[in-house]
């Protein structure tokens, strides 16, 4: 988990524990979109990746977030952006950050894992 929240934080620009969240908010929204099966084989890849997405599951995205619940219906890309922004990222730092957590992902989890992921979920493919 040290070395992806490492890539990360140095992939987006930005510090260690805003990586942790932000890696946190992301596997907790994939938990509750992605299918079953390939979210697992991604945390088992992923040491402390459920503790981490345990941490975070509960985060809400602040003004943007309920924007987009009240827009989508409360969830998908669109909510997860608004989390990701409510936890003090920028859009080039969202893109950064799930373009590398998807890297390290393909490299642990696989390619088959990670591209049903971003097939089953709508809108994640703008940011991977």
């Amino acid at each position: 988990m040290e070395e992806l929240l490492t890539r990360v934080a140095a992939a987006a620009g930005i510090d260690q524990e805003l990586a942790r969240k932000a890696v946190g908010i992301i596997l907790a929204f994939l938990q509750k979109e992605g299918p079953p099966a390939e979210i697992g084989q991604l945390m088992a890849a992923l040491p402390g990746a459920q503790d981490l997405a345990n941490a975070e599951g509960g985060a809400k995205g602040g003004m943007l977030g309920a924007i987009g619940g009240l827009m989508g219906g409360g969830g998908g890309v669109m909510a997860l952006g608004g989390q990701l922004m409510g936890a003090g990222l920028s859009m080039p730092q969202i893109q950064a950050v799930s373009k590398e957590m998807f890297a390290v992902g393909r490299e642990r989890a696989g390619e088959d894992a990670m591209g049903a992921i971003v097939g089953a979920i709508p809108g994640l493919g703008q940011f991977v």
